[in-house]
Formats: C-alpha cells, structure tokens, sequence
C-alpha cells in the first residue's frame, strides 16, 4: 500500500485508511467478531489509517477498535473524533466544543480505545458558540500533553480552517468528497493545500450508492440510516441510480469495479487526499484496498467526470444540513 502525508508535519498513512463507523452502527446488524477481522485484514494488507469517533456506536466503536488493534498498535495511525455528544435517547444530539469539553473527551476517548496517544484527533463537528480558537486552543494543549499527536477539523467552512490553523497546524480536514459530492472544490479544499492541510475524504463510495450493489431505499431494513437520505429515496435516488449506471459501464471498460473506480478517482485528484472508505465485511475491504493499484488514464478520468458533473447528484447529503459548514 503506497504512502500519503497528512499534512506538512503530519503522519504518513496508507493511501487509502478504514472507516470504522459502520461496524457498530447506522449500517443495519453489526457482528463485532467480523468487524475485528475486517481490521485485522486491513493490517495485514498495510491499511493502517484508522477512522473513529466516539460517538459512533455510543463509544462502542472506540473500544471494538481499540481492542483489534491491541498488540498491533506500531501498524496503525489512529484518528478519532469529540464533539457530537448523544443522551439517553441516541437519535438526541447536541455540539460540544468548550475548552473544559475537549480533555474531558480526550480521556475517554483514550480508555475506551486501550492507547495512551491518539495520532490524529479531529473536532467532529464545529460548536458555533464557542470561539474556533478556543476549541482549538484546548486541543493543542493535548498535543503539548502527548495524549495526542495531531490535530484535525470535519466538515468545517474555509474560513474555519484557517483561523484554526492561525492557532496551531492542523494536519487534516475531513469532509465528505467523492464523485459524487464535490463541493469542496470550490473553495476549501484550496484553502486546505494553501494551508498545507490533508484531505482526508470520508464516504468516498457516497455510502455504498457509487459501488452499484445496493437495493432500493425502501429494501434496505430499519436500522440502515440510509433508507431517510436525501439521495437514496424518490425522485433523486432514482436520477443517482442513472449515474450510477454510467459510472458502472466506465469501470466496466477499465477492467474494474464502480467502487474500485470511484476511489481510484479519488486518489487522482491529489497527494493530499486520502479517502477513507467503511466496511464492516472482508470482500469490500479487499476490493476497496485493490482500487490504489488501479492507474486511471487521462481519458478514463474525462469519460467519468463528463458522465458525473460536479452538480449532477440530486439531494442533500443528510436531512438536516445544520451542523454543516457552508
């Protein structure tokens, strides 16, 4: 697995890492026994960028990677994530980016997870009542502790990153990127490479709707998040679907698979980008780690971009965009 940098002063990671979120919930049953495996494969297979929070699973996620990668813990570059704090009812959430928040976090993070160092900590989501410099002012007070390495944002606006950046490097932004999200071109992922900030691109497949294998929204069972998107149901899943369907005779002709030719895509849009792919199941994880073997040609990459325009996916990314950084 080829190497990318997070960042100027950042880590090296593999060029594609796993997202974990999936192996504990939003994607229907969860098999925890699995989802050890499916790391343990990627170790073996040299993806090594791990990708939590902990509010996935209600921590849960943190302690299921925490525990694969017990005794392994030299191949693995770690990133978690604070901020989106859920109650006694998990559908319930609130922001919490305060100083007095962020060690408290950190601490959990760090026993829920087995470590006593995380590579990479992102701010999950940005509290709009508290001052960006302050959170991240709290932040680089871990770092100056050593429970952490580097500092990363999600899902904030170019204008966030920077002042944030003013306070102490950040080594990665991640926001959503793939074929078939790609607003961030416009302004922050510029600013990003200004400010010698990685990309790290999350839901690169678009949550599994560019690999061309998922049933209909209304198929999918209850406890799949997927089945309220925007972009699955109605009218606008049924215009992706059509895309879809052209992105699948280009990777056809290439010799691959949608989802292989997706994060190939991706991996050609710069050095400084690094998608971060989820699976809970070994078949993905082996496809997803084939796809940096696969060189696009320069018409390969036009034929795809002419097929998908960066404005052609219809619906909103979640239901509710209010958390989300313009």
């Amino acid at each position: 697995m080829n190497k990318r940098r997070l960042g100027a002063g950042g880590p090296e990671v593999s060029a594609l890492g796993l997202g974990c979120m999936g192996m504990s919930e939003f994607y229907g049953a969860t098999d925890e026994s699995a989802s050890v495996a499916v790391i343990h494969r990627a170790l073996d297979l040299g993806v090594g960028f791990l990708d939590t929070a902990d509010m996935y699973g209600m921590g849960r996620n943190e302690e299921l990677v925490g525990r694969a990668i017990a005794g392994r813990r030299d191949e693995v570059v770690l990133a978690t994530k604070f901020g989106i704090v859920r109650g006694e009812n998990p559908a319930s959430r609130t922001i919490d980016g305060s100083p007095a928040y962020v060690g408290k976090a950190c601490d959990a993070s760090l026993r829920r997870l087995g470590v006593d160092r995380i590579d990479l900590y992102y701010l999950h989501r940005r509290d709009t009542r508290v001052p960006i410099e302050e959170t991240v002012g709290a932040m680089a007070e871990l770092v100056a502790a050593g429970k952490v390495g580097h500092l990363g944002l999600s899902e904030v606006s170019a204008e966030t990153l920077r002042r944030a950046h003013a306070v102490h490097p950040i080594a990665a932004l991640q926001s959503e990127y793939s074929l078939f999200t790609r607003g961030i071109e416009e302004e922050i992922l510029p600013t990003a490479r200004e400010l010698g900030v990685a990309l790290v691109a999350y839901s690169p497949i678009s949550r599994g709707l560019l690999g061309g294998t998922l049933p209909p929204a209304a198929e999918l069972p209850d406890d799949d998040f997927r089945k309220h998107l925007p972009r699955f149901t109605g009218e606008s899943g049924a215009r992706n679907e059509a895309l879809v369907a052209e992105v699948r005779k280009i990777a056809d002709e290439a010799g691959c698979t949608p989802a292989q030719l997706a994060l190939a895509w991706l991996l050609t849009r710069g050095e400084d980008v690094v998608p971060i792919p989820g699976t809970k199941r070994l078949r993905y994880l082996e496809e997803n780690a084939a796809a940096a073997d696969i060189e696009l040609t320069a018409d390969q990459v036009a034929a795809l971009e002419a097929a998908v325009p960066a404005d052609a996916v219809l619906g909103d990314r979640y239901p509710d965009m209010s958390s989300v950084e313009k």
